[in-house]
């Protein structure tokens, strides 16, 4: 393979591993920024959606409706708002009465909920791998000697068609102005008639819906799901969120990619194999946290949401 097509292959799989990266960084970002917490349980929240979505594909395949791309999509749909609502639950009853205690308290509510988030699914499923049937098929189209599928190339539209979405949703709406607007003041808001909790719940649908939707995407790209399947992406979720900037939607985004991209590429290096491109990446993050504290597009007097 020359280097052209190890470019490539690399650059298309890092913005298929950043996708899945950013939608779930999003969520992370999100909520940080508007209520100042690591919200530890939204890794969880990701895999329950691929669980949610493995649930509702299989009532969807056994109907006239089946398993393919149709499928998929309305399963999607149907999974991000199932899921989206268990986010407002879990933020109306474990962190809303949190809100004016210490941070500590509320970072350690979190931990709770991801635990039971956890041990439930781990419970429920029998801790064993479960996989996640489609009717898709392999056809895809060639580039020298790279195979692409239609899978992955619609996968990664399918992502970078929601973070657009999102985009919009934040810059150009009522709702979205509202939301960047509590995360600068929350007390100002309520003076200008801003139901804060309203948009606070708000933003913890969207969140989880995002991440929900990244657990499908995994589960139709991998083809199996796991009740620890949350635990590494919430890691490498957070380090991109971390990288671009936490707190910031597009730093999100930028720092997913980013991240999926390195991984990728950092597979590439002589004398460093795949089993080390998590220090790799890694080390990016210490060497950006360093000389970038802020992350990549992090300011101190920065719009923060």
């Amino acid at each position: 393979m020359s280097f052209q097509e190890i470019f490539l292959q690399q650059l298309f799989n890092g913005l298929l591993l950043g996708s899945f990266y950013g939608l779930v960084a999003l969520g992370y970002s999100m909520v940080y920024g508007i209520i100042k917490l690591l919200n530890f349980a939204h890794a969880d929240i990701y895999m329950v959606g691929a669980f949610v979505g493995l649930s509702i594909l299989g009532v969807l395949g056994a109907t006239v409706i089946g398993n393919q791309w149709l499928g998929i999509m309305i399963a999607m749909i149907i999974t991000m708002i199932i899921v989206g609502l268990l986010g407002v639950l879990i933020q109306r009853v474990a962190y809303r009465p949190m809100l004016a205690a210490p941070r500590l308290s509320i970072l350690i509510t979190a931990l709770a909920v991801s635990m039971i988030l956890y041990n439930s699914t781990m419970i429920i499923t029998g801790g064993q791998y479960r996989p996640f049937r489609t009717g898709l098929g392999y056809e895809g189209f060639s580039l020298g000697s790279v195979y692409i599928t239609q899978t992955q190339l619609i996968l990664i539209i399918s992502a970078f068609v929601l973070m657009f979405i999102l985009h919009m949703f934040i810059t150009r709406t009522m709702y979205g102005k509202a939301m960047r607007a509590i995360a600068l003041d929350h007390d100002c808001c309520r003076l200008m008639g801003i139901n804060v909790h309203k948009m606070i719940a708000l933003t913890f649908f969207v969140g989880s819906s995002l991440a929900a939707a990244a657990g499908i995407m995994a589960g139709v790209y991998y083809g199996s799901i796991h009740f620890f399947m949350g635990f590494i992406i919430g890691i490498k979720a957070f380090t991109a969120a971390v990288i671009g900037g936490i707190g910031i939607i597009p730093g999100a985004m930028l720092g997913g990619i980013l991240l999926g991209l390195l991984e990728a590429f950092g597979t590439q290096i002589p004398f460093i194999g795949s089993e080390w491109k998590d220090v790799f990446s890694f080390g990016i993050l210490i060497l950006i946290l360093i000389f970038k504290p802020t992350g990549l597009l992090g300011k101190k007097e920065s719009e923060r949401m």
